[in-house]
């Protein structure tokens, strides 16, 4: 058998592997390729491919082929110059990294986390938006509630397994990066700085920090922005104080 045949039966074990050796076979059959079943078995073997995967996909899988329609949320704390700690609920769209904050509170109660649900779904069904799954963990502040919200609007809600925070990585993930680039560095007054705050920041990681997991774009991208023709005439704009800097072409 040639290279490429070898090659072409590798290709098709490594990126489905939960298909076996008759189904590898049936599908070769299609495109016009007959191999002894003794020699395809010892091509996989060689490879490292051994029996079909019957379990379904990797968690790493499912969540790169459903990211168009997988939000995941969360709660951090922050701690105010009173020793006041203050609970932030968010939620980020895993596709495009868009972030939103759901609300701060001293209180996190399940009135709270139920009215703030039910207002960022009515904003999804507004704009005409929707999504399949939501992935949480088992935090008791995440109530029946809460998930009822998202389920009358038809997203399944996920919980991840216990003790497995890296379950909700992309979550965990914005939690310390909103940390490092902003909240590490400032003294929060009160609920009101800190929401003042999260909206700046917010505002500034969605629509102008560059993102790695969606190719150094950004979450929002502006469409007037990316149609304009490059340029080193630039303008720098202080977001948080200072704390940040943006950067603008210079209009003609």
């Amino acid at each position: 058998m040639s290279d490429d045949g070898v090659g072409l039966i590798v290709r098709l074990g490594w990126e489905n592997r939960s298909w076996g050796c008759v189904r590898i076979e049936g599908e070769l059959r299609k495109l016009g390729i007959r191999v002894s079943a003794s020699a395809f078995r010892r091509i996989l073997r060689r490879c490292g491919l051994g029996p079909a995967q019957r379990g379904g996909p990797t968690w790493t899988e499912f969540l790169r082929a459903q990211a168009q329609s997988v939000l995941a949320t969360d709660f951090f704390t922050v701690d105010t110059a009173s020793l006041k700690q203050l609970y932030v609920l968010f939620v980020i769209e895993l596709s495009t990294r868009q972030v939103h904050i759901f609300g701060a509170t001293d209180h996190p109660t399940g009135a709270f986390v139920t009215q703030v649900a039910r207002n960022f779904v009515g904003d999804l069904a507004d704009r005409g938006r929707s999504f399949k799954f939501l992935i949480r963990d088992r935090d008791a502040k995440f109530t029946a509630s809460f998930d009822e919200v998202f389920r009358s609007d038809g997203v399944r809600v996920i919980r991840t397994p216990i003790r497995s925070p890296r379950a909700n990585a992309y979550a965990e993930r914005w939690v310390r990066t909103v940390r490092n680039e902003c909240l590490d560095h400032m003294l929060i007054l009160g609920r009101g700085h800190l929401e003042r705050v999260l909206r700046e920041y917010v505002t500034h990681y969605n629509r102008q920090r560059p993102h790695r997991g969606v190719d150094l774009g950004v979450p929002v991208p502006d469409s007037g922005m990316t149609s304009m023709s490059p340029s080193l005439d630039v303008h720098r704009h202080d977001v948080l104080g200072g704390l940040i800097d943006e950067y603008y072409p210079v209009a003609a």
